[in-house]
């Protein structure tokens, strides 16, 4: 619409002004960036953590503010336990634990300064209650601080064995001086004869003799129903303990060893118990030498099927506690559950202790269809044959090689 009489005014245009900023009393302050203001304050507790955690480790390492420490010769002899994968800190923890140190930090300051530490074998220590850090260090380096080694071979059994004027110690004898230490200027020992006293009288169950193995020993004569359950290994006998500890612990670390071979299922597929697998496991052992192992298992399982006695000589030597490959001929006419010229099948226990190889080669017997077997080389290799007439032809060998 048109204003020709002017009776209408139109209103100028308005236009928007910058506004301009307060100033003085009534001016409102900027509104800070909150989360730039988080990251800040994070970034700080950071920095406060791990400058905390350098100080405190830089405090650790030197020494600042000093740390509890014994002085003196200390007071009594205690034995310390190193076990397997144990760090220095372990140690040095341990030690205070048994009144070794004050406190870990005086082992582990002393200990920085001898690598030896670092190289500190699994077992048993003589140490003393009280003493510094570093002599604490300098004892646990020490070997004639080490005590409570025990090793045992394969072969070896319960008893020892005399030939002339030499003894081979058995199992019970090198546990007995294993066990030996010299604790406040006495020596303590576990005996023999106690040794031998609950092997023969004590709970076969509360020992920790397997259950696939409890049946057959308890059967036995007391003296020989342990024999075979202690494998070829290095032990660690605690000095001090008493004879049923020891057997307990022993037993407990040789049957974690069986089972790591595969004990008892090992036996699944022979036909025979996991006892008797054993059983002839420790004949292969005494009779050949490793390399003929599954060959003399082929052996025993031949004659088991036939049936037809075994004839080992180490059978009827066992209870003789002769080493002889040979016997005597008077000693083969002698009746006895071990003589297996005058008894059909199986010995009642194993005859000595067995390795892995022996325990694997009775149970994997190779194939082949012998009959006999005669050491005919000076190294112990045997000869095998399937007809008596081959068998004497190996003897004759076995004689002109002097092989016995």
């Amino acid at each position: 619409m048109t204003d020709d009489l002017g009776l209408f005014e139109e209103e100028p245009e308005r236009r928007e002004r910058p506004r301009k900023p307060r100033t003085g009393a009534t001016a409102r302050p900027a509104k800070p960036d909150r989360r730039r203001l988080k990251l800040i304050v994070v970034g700080l507790v950071v920095l406060l953590i791990l400058g905390g955690g350098a100080w405190y480790g830089y405090r650790f390492i030197s020494d600042i503010g000093g740390y509890d420490d014994f002085a003196g010769a200390g007071e009594t002899d205690v034995v310390v336990e190193v076990e397997g994968g144990d760090s220095t800190a372990n140690i040095a923890t341990r030690l205070k634990d048994t009144g070794v140190v004050a406190s870990s930090k005086a082992f582990l300051s002393a200990a920085a300064t001898d690598a030896r530490v670092r190289s500190v074998q699994p077992g048993y220590y003589v140490m003393r209650t009280k003493i510094s850090g570093a002599d604490a260090v300098a004892r646990i380096v020490d070997p004639a601080s080490r005590v409570g080694n025990l090793q045992i071979r394969a072969g070896t059994q319960l008893d020892d064995i005399v030939n002339g004027e030499t003894t081979t110690p058995g199992v019970l004898s090198l546990i007995a001086k294993a066990s030996c230490a010299k604790l406040n200027g006495q020596d303590v020992c576990v005996s023999v004869e106690d040794l031998r006293q609950v092997a023969q009288t004590a709970d076969l169950a509360a020992l920790g003799v397997p259950d696939w193995a409890a049946v057959d020993a308890a059967r036995a004569e007391p003296k020989h129903r342990l024999e075979g359950l202690v494998m070829p290994d290095v032990y660690e006998v605690k000095p001090g303990t008493s004879a049923e500890e020891v057997w307990k612990k022993l037993l407990a670390d040789s049957v974690a060893r069986l089972q790591s071979i595969g004990m008892p299922g090992l036996a699944d597929s022979t036909g025979f118990t996991p006892y008797q697998v054993l059983v002839m496991a420790s004949l292969v052992q005494r009779e050949a030498i490793k390399p003929d192992f599954a060959k003399v298992s082929r052996v025993t399982y031949n004659r088991l099927a036939l049936p037809m006695n075994l004839q080992y000589d180490s059978t009827v030597n066992y209870v003789l506690d002769r080493p002889d490959i040979r016997t005597r001929s008077e000693d083969r006419a002698k009746a006895g559950p071990y003589n297996t010229y005058a008894s059909p099948g199986l010995p009642p226990t194993p005859i000595a202790a067995v390795s892995r190889e022996a325990l694997e080669a009775a149970a994997k017997p190779a194939e082949g269809s012998w009959l006999y077997f005669v050491r005919c080389q000076k190294d112990g290799t045997s000869c095998f044959a399937d007809t008596l007439p081959e068998h004497n032809a190996n003897i004759k060998l076995a004689d002109e090689n002097d092989a016995y």
